[in-house]
């Protein structure tokens, strides 16, 4: 993901009730036309799972959270692509220039060029990986999941990075996302788009090429279609809309709103509580001091760049104003925050609810979690950050609209706090660990109005810590329009009277939350559905 020229209509910056966009075969006259069979991962199986990434410096932030919860996933791809804010070249003198774009907007002409924003020895992932083998050691002591830094070097792969959208050309990375379509595995492909989507529309032109007049197409596609799903961070490089959405518009196309706000400026967007775990003071203490991947994560005045000469990039430049900035020649887009502080991830939310938590929040009979939600409704694009982004270029001062204190925010943050504490620690008796909980019963439960339905779990932490559940309704998630109220929200067990309102096909939804007492405190989930019956 790029700055907020392209991280301002693709970050999930909404207030956390806000819902997604349905799926793109959903559209005008969908109600008509029954949807495709769509393939889930196995109970008990873990998603597969594709990044395609440019390197903008909060997909580099992105992908240190991606390694450090890489026990959730079964690690399929890491891809170098490209996007609107970053490309290659061919390395011949080519001169790529496509109207509207970031080099067109700046009051200089700077392109067509040769490359945009890319640095020539470019291996972000690598160094990632880099970083992960020196803490590995440490993170398999207090989960032998991890994967081994060898395994996931194995997937690393170059896809379509030369030019903007460029995708006439097969690659390594075009290749691999085509052989996992094609596979035999009934399970999904999970393709994660950070940057533009051309490597992942190289896969499936590659395919249509193929096949589209041959005697097996139609099953290949019904096949690529059960399998694919792809969690972008926007359209980068048009190429979704150019090609994918016209000959696959019955492919999953997950947008989530309401997930964590971890993107640019949402220093100034999230709460003032969430916005503790984004300062100066919590991320030197949690993040850029523990160890290699901590000081591989970008912060404020970090001293570093993309690119040399970037003229977007000043976040690395310690101690300078926004007026000193713009007089060294640098486009200054967002507000200058202390150094230390955090910058972006804006590509983390495409993978939050892949994260094993207990909620799920990728299945199709679930609602979310930490990196949304989906339904009918108002998508994940904020126009009142890209009234802020406008502002903060024009010099005009505003005022910075907060939402909402998030239900996930700090226990996500602790949570990821906690994993530089792993890979920094090489006894397992000296960090803290998730607890564990369990509920008794189904998760689905079916109840008529007025019934009252007992809930109950089991909890274990595996430090002895003491653990507390905090039981709450997720309106937001549920079908009844009214309040929700519990007999006893903390404890093992409690007690939920169904409205005496609610009409047959109702949802109602109940979080638990355990918490431990260790540092930092640590939490899992379990999440009920209550089916209102006549």
């Amino acid at each position: 993901m790029g700055r907020p020229s392209k991280g301002t209509a693709f970050a999930l910056i909404t207030a956390w009730a806000a819902l997604a966009a349905a799926p793109s075969w959903a559209g005008a006259g969908a109600g008509k036309v029954a949807p495709p069979r769509y393939l889930e991962t196995p109970p008990g199986a873990k998603p597969r799972v594709v990044i395609t990434a440019d390197p903008e410096l909060d997909d580099s932030n992105s992908l240190v959270r991606y390694l450090l919860y890489a026990p959730s996933f079964r690690t399929e791809g890491l891809i170098y692509a490209s996007s609107q804010f970053h490309w290659k070249g061919d390395g011949r003198g080519t001169k790529g220039f496509v109207a509207g774009r970031e080099y067109t907007r700046v009051g200089r002409e700077i392109c067509p060029c040769t490359s945009w924003r890319w640095d020539p020895k470019e291996s972000f992932i690598d160094d990632a990986l880099d970083a992960y083998a020196k803490a590995y050691p440490n993170l398999r002591v207090h989960d032998p999941a991890y994967p081994t830094p060898a395994a996931l070097r194995a997937k690393v792969r170059w896809g379509n990075v030369e030019f903007d959208g460029e995708m006439e050309k097969d690659t390594a990375g075009s290749n691999l996302i085509k052989s996992l379509l094609l596979d035999n595995e009934e399970a999904p492909i999970y393709l994660h788009a950070w940057g533009g989507q051309s490597t992942i529309a190289r896969a499936l032109k590659s395919i249509e090429e193929r096949y589209k007049d041959t005697p097996r197409w139609p099953a290949i596609r019904a096949k690529v279609i059960r399998k694919a799903v792809i969690h972008p961070s926007g359209d980068q490089d048009d190429t979704y809309a150019k090609y994918i959405k016209p000959h696959w518009p019955e492919i999953r196309y997950m947008e989530p709103a309401g997930g964590l706000s971890l993107s640019y400026l949402s220093q100034r967007t999230v709460s003032e509580d969430d916005a503790v775990y984004l300062g100066a003071d919590w991320t030197r203490k949690n993040i850029s001091s523990r160890g290699p991947l901590g000081g591989f994560y970008r912060v404020w005045g970090d001293s570093r760049q993309m690119v040399k000469g970037d003229i977007f990039d000043y976040f690395g430049v310690p101690s300078k104003s926004r007026d000193q900035l713009k007089a060294e020649g640098y486009i200054v887009w967002s507000p200058v925050e202390a150094q230390g502080s955090f910058i972006g991830e804006g590509d983390t939310g495409t993978f939050l609810n892949l994260v094993d938590n207990g909620l799920n929040g990728y299945r199709a009979e679930t609602y979310g979690g930490w990196g949304g939600h989906r339904g009918a409704g108002r998508s994940a694009i904020s126009g009142e950050m890209s009234a802020n982004v406008s502002a903060v270029a024009s010099g005009r001062e505003r005022a910075f609209e907060r939402a909402p204190t998030h239900p996930f925010m700090a226990s996500a943050q602790r949570d990821f706090a906690a994993r530089f504490v792993w890979a920094t620690t090489p006894r397992y008796a000296d960090a803290n660990h998730n607890p564990r909980i369990a509920l008794k019963g189904s998760r689905r439960v079916s109840a008529q109005p007025g019934q009252v339905v007992s809930l109950a779990a089991t909890v274990d932490d595996p430090d002895h810590d003491q653990v507390t559940v905090r039981w709450r309704p997720w309106p937001q998630a549920g079908t009844y329009a009214g309040d929700v109220a519990l007999e006893g929200a903390e404890g093992l067990a409690t007690r939920l009277s169904v409205p005496a309102d609610a009409k047959p096909g109702d949802t109602l939804h109940i979080l638990a939350e355990a918490t431990d007492d260790g540092a930092p405190a640590l939490s899992r989930y379990v999440h009920v559905v209550v089916t209102v019956t006549k």
